[in-house]
């Protein structure tokens, strides 16, 4: 039986592929719930801005 090809990461303030890297944050939008909320360290530390496509949610708040 073939593994299943592991998901690629793409964190959605940068757009940078961080599959793999340490200190990233992969969780559902708070407000929908419903989009994977996938951001890299680097966005996390300088508090970068990002927003939902399925609600239009916006945070970090």
């Amino acid at each position: 039986m073939a593994e299943k090809p592991e998901k690629q990461l793409v964190c959605i303030s940068c757009k940078k592929r961080i599959t793999n890297q340490k200190g990233n944050a992969v969780f559902p939008c708070p407000n929908c719930l419903k989009y994977e909320i996938v951001r890299c360290l680097d966005c996390r530390k300088i508090v970068a801005k990002y927003k939902c496509p399925k609600c239009g949610f916006e945070g970090p708040n």
